[in-house]
Order: C-alpha cells, then structure tokens, then sequence
C-alpha cells in the first residue's frame, strides 16, 4: 500500500546530497566507455559481495541451517528490502 508523500524541498534534498560521497569522475569515465555487457560486472560483483558478507552473518546467527536454508534466508532478506523500498 503507497502512502501519499510530499514532495522533498531543495533544503531536504541538499542535505541528502551534501551527505553522498564525491563522485569518482575517472572511475565513472571508465564505465561509460565499457561495452553495457561490461558496465554489470562491478554491479554483479558487489552484490556477491554483499550476499557474501549476509552469508557469513547468517551461519553466524543460525550454525544449525544447511548452505540451502542460509541462501533462502538471503532471499528472504534481499526480498524483504527491494520491497521496503519499493524496487519490486
């Protein structure tokens, strides 16, 4: 269910920005050359990065699960969070 939501403020938006890290101009140069087949790769692996480090979280908190339930927990997780966000 979406809630109305009003529009940020350039104020509110400022903020939000000011606390955003600079922008890596080389680094997005480098990305605009590369073929859109090559762009995903940095993408992909840092989300392996992140499922890594949720893996790892995860066998911490539950040693008594197998590989096949930690991975549906990761789903879970990653699910539950595009839909918080509203990406899905």
């Amino acid at each position: 269910m979406k809630t109305d939501r009003k529009p940020l403020t350039p104020e509110e938006i400022s903020a939000i920005v000011d606390g955003f890290d600079p922008i890596d101009w080389v680094q997005m140069k480098l990305l605009a050359n590369m073929p859109p087949g090559k762009r995903i790769i940095p993408m992909l692996q840092a989300t392996e990065m992140v499922r890594a480090g949720l893996r790892t979280a995860f066998q911490r908190k539950f040693p008594n699960l197998s590989k096949s339930e930690i991975n549906m927990k990761i789903l879970e997780y990653m699910t539950y969070m595009d839909k918080s966000y509203e990406h899905i």
